[in-house]
């Protein structure tokens, strides 16, 4: 066999001892026990209580061993035991006693009764019993101990647990038998009770047959009272019946009587109720028949005058429907022309106003830019002021010319200076419209021949761009 699969087996046979050891060091307590943990405890306690669940026991460090939980069934046969009147009583009783559950008291058991076998457990539950008896018996009366049984339980029961809890165990059950003296005085207190209950008993018989005899004659009485007091109810429950009867009779015919009455009364109102009604259906039947007749007449007239008159007034509302919208769509388009002419108007005006603009920021200042518009517009103004003569009709000009004519002109010249000298300057047109032009376009001169030949120089000027 190779070496290391000798290797592997025992490390494995190893791993599974280590965990089989642990394993039985984990202890579970069963119902019936307390697991007393001790050794290395934690809290610096003596030991570890553990009821009704499991703990982990480390070896070397800690052990443990087990309490039993079965009830101890104890017989105390106290003799002789002092009552407070000095009288020995016998009070056998059985006592059962068990280790307990409870947090506190399981830590006393532990210390002080693990490794105990049952016996000896037993005989110190014995010791404590014994003692707590007698001096329960020592502070009550013979008669209390006797005839109180419960009272003399929870005495015991008080004394006895505050006892057993310091060494762990607790006290599951009480029970006295018969109890005795030596003196017989349990005893007498019996007879007496026995005599005192026959002479009850006697007493109690004679009692009973005086109060039946008692009894029995008031019986008597009151049957003979009750009958007598019966049949006098009787003869006047007869005599009520009959004055009801001869009542009732009366009150029959009374009622018959007005029934009838009734009926006869009612039959009278049907009769004049149903003329009534005939009346009131012919009534409204003739009712009907106007309201007929009536509502032929308005369907024959009046509904028909009332379609026509409607009919007319639909026309006209027609009409005049059509006439108001073609007003309204004149309107409209003379509306709308006129925002055209005016958003024309506007944007021309804006487009000159930045075109002026344009030119003062061009010129340098207003001042140079009105002389430059005005420069600009000269050869026009020229040729207004040629259009004022240019259209005269003058079928012929009859100049008689002496030669000798003011200042050595001729009375020709003299002519054309004068025509020439009726043209509004150039220099006055301007200033009429607000703009005075500078010195360097020159002035109008006032010589005639000088104006004449301007004048002809422009006609030629003026010929010579139509030929062109």
């Amino acid at each position: 066999m190779p070496f290391a699969l000798i290797l592997i087996i025992s490390t494995i046979i190893i791993l599974l001892g280590t965990l089989f050891f642990w394993v039985q060091r984990y202890k579970r307590c069963p119902s019936d026990k307390i697991l007393v943990v001790y050794g290395k405890t934690r809290g610096g306690k003596s030991s570890n209580c553990v009821h009704g669940g499991a703990a982990f026991v480390w070896p070397v460090l800690q052990d443990f061993q087990w309490l039993d939980l079965t009830p101890i069934p104890i017989d105390i046969s106290l003799t002789g035991a002092l009552s407070k009147q000095n009288i020995r009583v016998n009070t056998p009783s059985t006592f059962t006693v068990g280790v307990s559950t409870e947090r506190g008291v399981m830590e006393n058991a532990a210390e002080r009764l693990l490794g105990l076998n049952m016996q000896a457990i037993r005989e110190q539950a014995s010791d404590i019993i014994f003692g707590q008896m007698r001096v329960v018996i020592a502070t009550m009366d013979i008669e209390e101990v006797n005839s109180n049984r419960d009272l003399l339980i929870e005495k015991i029961t008080n004394g006895v647990e505050v006892e057993l809890k310091k060494i762990g165990l607790k006290l599951i059950n009480v029970n006295i038998k018969d109890i005795t003296d030596e003196s017989g005085y349990i005893d007498a207190l019996g007879k007496e009770a026995s005599a005192r209950a026959i002479n009850d008993a006697k007493v109690s018989v004679a009692e009973r047959e005086r109060d039946g005899e008692i009894g029995s004659a008031e019986a008597e009485r009151e049957r003979r009272i009750q009958v007598s007091s019966a049949q006098a109810i009787a003869t006047e429950g007869e005599n009520l019946a009959k004055v009801k009867v001869a009542q009732s009779d009366a009150a029959r015919r009374e009622q018959e009587a007005e029934a009838e009455r009734l009926a006869v009364a009612a039959e009278k109102v049907k009769s004049a109720e149903a003329f009534k009604e005939a009346y009131a259906a012919e009534t409204e039947a003739e009712r009907a028949r106007a309201s007929r007749e009536q509502a032929s007449q308005h369907a024959n007239i009046v509904v028909p005058a009332e379609i026509e008159k409607k009919k007319i007034e639909t026309l006209a509302e027609a009409d005049a429907e059509k006439i108001r919208r073609l007003k309204k769509g004149e309107a409209d388009g003379i509306q709308s022309l006129m925002e055209a002419e005016a958003k024309g108007t506007l944007a021309a005006l804006q487009s000159k106003a930045e075109g002026f603009g344009q030119i003062v920021h061009a010129a340098g200042g207003a001042d140079m830019a009105s002389t430059l518009l005005v420069t600009e517009q000269l050869p026009q103004l020229v040729a207004e002021q040629v259009k004022a003569i240019a259209n005269l009709k003058i079928d012929s000009v009859t100049v008689w010319d002496s030669g000798k004519g003011e200042g050595g002109k001729n009375d020709t010249a003299n002519f054309v200076s004068g025509l020439v000298g009726a043209l509004p300057p150039l220099h006055q047109i301007t200033k009429n419209v607000g703009i005075e032009l500078p010195e360097f376009l020159g002035k109008l001169t006032e010589n005639p021949a000088e104006a004449a030949k301007l004048l002809e120089q422009g006609k030629e000027a003026e010929e010579a761009k139509k030929k062109e």
